[in-house]
């Protein structure tokens, strides 16, 4: 696993600085809690480490390489949002096999292993609701699924429990 580490990161919005040369380091293994008060920032350092927002200024490393510039399919890493980003128009095995139809040609391989990340967050036997039929904590599973189904490097969560029951 990588390293990932972050050098003088910075973010402005309408001249507004949201982020403010921001550095640091995560080691292979570790896990980072970024803690805050609504606002501060927390979901915007992690769209720019996905790829999915431009930083003004600063680097980001995962091992050696300057990912900085990368497309998002190129950084190795996962997503799992608070608000979950399912397709509404797609099943949950579909919601999940997307995260693979880049990835995997074989529609087959990407089906059975949809369903085993399914199977790992208990949410099998909903393989054909859509996410409408689904509580907020199935369809976080469902996001969780996604994420871990193109098994990333480095799996990055904005709340991705706040849904959950404790037993879930």
């Amino acid at each position: 696993m990588d390293n990932l580490k972050i050098e003088n990161l910075t973010k402005i919005y309408d001249g507004k600085t949201v982020l403010n040369k921001i550095s640091f380091e995560v080691k292979s293994g570790e896990f980072l809690s970024i803690l805050g008060p609504s606002g501060c920032g927390k979901t915007t350092l992690l769209k720019i480490l996905i790829g999915i927002e431009k930083t003004n200024s600063g680097s980001i490393f995962k091992g050696k390489e300057d990912i900085t510039k990368a497309d998002p399919s190129k950084r190795g890493m996962g997503i799992v949002f608070q608000n979950y980003c399912l397709f509404p128009n797609m099943t949950v095995l579909q919601n999940v096999m997307y995260a693979l139809n880049i990835k995997i040609k074989n529609k087959d391989e990407a089906r059975k292993l949809s369903l085993e990340m399914l199977e790992l967050v208990k949410m099998e036997e909903h393989k054909n609701k859509y996410p409408h039929e689904l509580s907020g904590g199935q369809q976080q599973r469902v996001a969780i699924a996604r994420a871990l189904a193109s098994d990333p490097k480095i799996l990055l969560c904005d709340e991705a429990t706040s849904a959950l029951d404790n037993n879930s």
